[in-house]
């Protein structure tokens, strides 16, 4: 039998579940919790909504799209257990700890290197270098997305494929206690923690209770197990870590350095040494974040012994994914989308980028950081100091707490600096505000909705 077939049977026994309708199958392979994705021969994972609906009707769904079986918490009627007697139904207390058990288990089949990742920012650009580095040598499996939640996570190992060599799982967090969780499901041969930075600090408290979160990665290192470390981190570089520690970094000693760093407007390069010998890294994204990411790769795939060439060529051929800064030219101006996330640390990046652009003008429409409790006004003044570090002609915030953003950017000496309670107010005015020529950055936190923004720009036509 192989590694990702596993049979009903034993999901009802890890799950503590109960076998409702047998159904035709004896196997599954594929696990899905999202009918839009549903496949034929899936078994669908049915969590219940936080809305409280009733998720029957999905359940309904994902079988007449072809689902083979489903795990859930419901008590199904008589009327659907025969109508799809052909399916397997098993029932269980709570789907979420089920799927978490079951991906325990299916972990526990694999003897393969498993690298977690954790960090304030950049785990998800990361793990994504991480996986081009790593395929150059290696049938490699990682989170899909942003799949690094608590029901994320258990799905990403659900998804293995038998025959792997590798895999890679990003793991988040807002509270202590949820990566410890993760992380003995993942049971990670390697563990890489980007930084420590100031996401979720209203949640945490401190960024020494980030630290202490980001840690709890190492409780599912085996005792062999290896810690790779953004050293130029000031938490990290001075935390006791009683596993091999691998160290990488720019301005800080390191155990691999980056040097000769060379900013542009779409790309990144830099020096590093692997093996004894110097290589020159160029990265098709810009940005000084993006050279601790890749070092984190470069690190990551000479442990697990990729050639230095074929390294050097993945790098080179490194698509950035989703809004994490993404530049495009469009209707006279250049816009930087960024708008997924923001924390302190983000921002700050999307700044330094935003700087490296050539363009008339350097326009900064930023909005509220969330999460960032009693901190709030001194993370976002930070940020107003950023702006004029990063010599930023223009600033437009929206929302109450981005407003003092530009009070003490204005208080530094920027002149031009507008101010709107909501996007609506601020999407009237972009049209006498941005001119031909700019370069414009769009940067919030997600519940910011500032897609609605970007897109404004995009259908403005051309500006004058």
């Amino acid at each position: 039998m192989k590694k990702n077939e596993i049979s009903k049977e034993t999901i009802e026994k890890i799950c503590e579940g109960q076998i409702v309708n047998k159904g035709d199958e004896s196997f599954f392979s594929q696990f899905c919790n999202d009918t839009r994705e549903i496949k034929k021969g899936d078994i669908f994972i049915s969590i219940k909504p936080e809305s409280g609906t009733d998720g029957t009707k999905y359940i309904i769904e994902a079988f007449e799209k072809g689902a083979t079986g489903c795990l859930t918490e419901y008590e199904l009627s008589e009327e659907i257990i025969q109508k799809y007697k052909e399916k397997t139904i098993i029932k269980v207390k709570d789907t979420i700890k089920a799927i978490q058990k079951l991906a325990e288990y299916k972990r526990s089949l694999y003897d393969i290197p498993v690298i977690g990742i954790t960090g304030s920012v950049g785990k998800t650009t990361t793990k994504e270098m991480i996986g081009v580095v790593l395929s150059q040598k290696y049938k490699t499996a990682k989170n899909r997305g942003n799949y690094n939640n608590h029901i994320g996570v258990p799905l990403t190992i659900l998804e293995w494929e038998d025959d792997i060599e590798v895999a890679i799982v990003e793991m988040g967090m807002n509270h202590l206690g949820e990566i410890s969780e993760l992380t003995n499901i993942a049971k990670p041969t390697i563990a890489a923690i980007t930084n420590v930075g100031t996401a979720h600090i209203g949640l945490l408290g401190s960024r020494e209770n980030i630290l202490k979160a980001k840690l709890e990665i190492l409780e599912g290192l085996p005792e062999d197990g290896t810690v790779v470390i953004n050293n130029d981190n000031d938490l990290l570089s001075k935390a006791e870590i009683k596993y091999k520690k691998i160290t990488y970094g720019i301005e800080n000693e390191s155990m691999y350095n980056a040097k000769e760093i060379v900013i542009k407007e779409e790309s990144t390069e830099f020096v590093t040494e692997i093996n004894n010998k110097e290589y020159k890294i160029f990265i098709p994204a810009s940005g000084k974040h993006f050279v601790w990411n890749s070092m984190c790769a470069i690190v990551i795939g000479k442990m697990l012994n990729v050639e230095a060439q074929k390294m050097v060529k993945a790098m080179k051929n490194f698509e950035n994914t989703g809004k994490r800064i993404e530049i495009k030219e469009i209707n006279n101006i250049k816009m930087i989308n960024d708008y997924y996330n923001a924390n302190y640390d983000s921002v700050k990046a999307a700044l330094e980028v935003l700087n490296q652009i050539t363009a008339k003008r350097k326009v900064a429409i930023l909005g509220d950081m969330r999460e960032l409790g009693k901190y709030e006004e001194e993370l976002h003044r930070n940020v107003g100091k950023e702006i004029i570090r990063n010599k930023i002609d223009v600033l437009i915030t929206v929302g109450n707490l981005a407003k003092y953003i530009a009070e003490e950017a204005e208080k530094l000496g920027l002149k031009q600096t507008y101010k709107f309670k909501t996007n609506e107010e601020c999407i009237k005015e972009l049209e006498n505000i941005i001119k031909k020529e700019d370069a414009v950055l769009i940067k919030a936190s997600k519940a910011m909705h500032f897609e609605e923004i970007a897109e404004s720009i995009e259908e403005a036509g051309n500006y004058e």
